[in-house]
């Protein structure tokens, strides 16, 4: 085996995110989800010991960076000098506005809600995380757009469970597939189109 860099650990690091989130899905016991984190927490912990070779940081200051800024980012929980609040707000809605203040004071530069979602996600999730921040931000809904039909719209919105869902996605896909089309790669595309239609907006940061 090589030498490790940044760029050989990453394909781990995402190989055993995925182990932790299907360990979840799938109901394993604990044990199994605290070795899996453990193995999670070997990447965090080679990534830093690289770093610290080259002498730019170590993961003391991963995790004091990190406590810095859930500081910083939650003053609703957290007082300056790190102790909690005596009150906290009263709904999620709060919480996650007083969020999304502080870090868009930390970047105002950022012009767009979509700012840092990564490219690399699977579409699924970056359409999930675009359609997040475009709610939060108060953009219009996707199905608004006119060249969007809303059969599809329609026919999602009898799903009763996730797993119903799952079944409407997956016959999706086996149409697409049928039909010579790459679901995955469409997706992005709608992804992609639906955030370059909203270029500008008092967005929210990553």
């Amino acid at each position: 085996m090589g030498a490790l860099t940044h760029e050989s650990l990453v394909e781990y690091l995402l190989e055993e995110a995925h182990e932790v989130a299907e360990t979840i899905e799938t109901g394993a016991d604990e044990a199994e989800l605290k070795g899996e984190l453990g193995d999670v927490l070997l990447q965090v912990v080679l990534h830093a010991r690289l770093a610290e070779e080259r002498g730019v940081f170590g993961f003391g200051d991963v995790a004091r960076g990190l406590t810095e800024k859930m500081i910083r980012r939650n003053p609703h929980v957290f007082r300056p000098d790190g102790s909690l609040q005596d009150s906290f707000p009263a709904t999620v809605e709060e919480i996650v506005l007083k969020w999304d203040a502080v870090k868009k004071a930390e970047s105002p530069q950022r012009s767009t809600p979509f700012v840092g979602i990564p490219v690399a996600l699977p579409a699924l999730a970056q359409a999930q995380k675009t359609l997040d921040r475009a709610e939060r931000a108060g953009l219009p809904r996707a199905e608004e757009h006119p060249r969007v039909e809303s059969a599809g719209t329609r026919l999602a919105e009898t799903m009763e469970t996730e797993a119903e869902l799952g079944e409407l996605l997956l016959a999706v896909v086996h149409s697409a597939r049928s039909r010579g089309f790459d679901a995955e790669r469409a997706l992005r595309g709608a992804v992609r189109r639906y955030q370059n239609r909203h270029p500008e907006s008092s967005a929210p940061g990553s």
